[in-house]
């Protein structure tokens, strides 16, 4: 049975109005409408006051059965959703540390003293260069990635 079959049964079993039922979680009439006629779900803390209300279980409200409802799947797709942002956080973290850390190197070479020693040699820090243009390189790259893989999946869910 899905979310709003199972919330409409629930309400007409303890004989309450959408008004009534509305008042006692502290939502509009029309959120309680919008969710019987499977407009839109409740968010994951509502969720759990209606199960205390209706004194049932988080599985038997929202998978009301065996197969998985819309409900469910919701849940599911927010936990990924998540997980995903967490990850992308991560990663441009790591690119932003890597270009930051370019950019340091470049500094460091511009200010740094070049000089020749009693015996001629030259004295000079050019090994700073090619590692600040990788490390710039990295951090650009990871950011690409990163965008490249949120735009795909942007793209997937919204043409599935």
């Amino acid at each position: 049975m899905e979310f709003n079959e199972q919330l409409k049964v629930l309400r007409k079993e303890r004989s309450l109005t959408q008004e009534q039922l509305a008042n006692e979680l502290n939502v509009s009439r029309q959120a309680i409408s919008n969710w019987e006629n499977n407009k839109n779900l409740p968010d994951l803390e509502m969720v759990v006051t209606i199960a205390q209300l209706f004194d049932l279980s988080l599985d038997e409200l929202i998978l009301g059965g065996k197969e998985m409802t819309n409900m469910a799947e919701k849940l599911i797709n927010d936990g990924s959703e998540t997980r995903r942002a967490k990850m992308n956080l991560i990663s441009i973290s790591i690119g932003a540390v890597l270009f930051l850390m370019g950019v340091a190197c470049l500094l460091i070479k511009s200010v740094s003293v070049e000089y020749i020693d009693a015996q001629g040699f030259l004295h000079e820090n050019f090994f700073l260069i090619p590692i600040a243009f990788l490390l710039m390189f990295s951090g650009i790259l990871v950011f690409a990635i990163t965008g490249f893989k949120s735009l795909r999946f942007w793209w997937v869910n919204k043409y599935r």
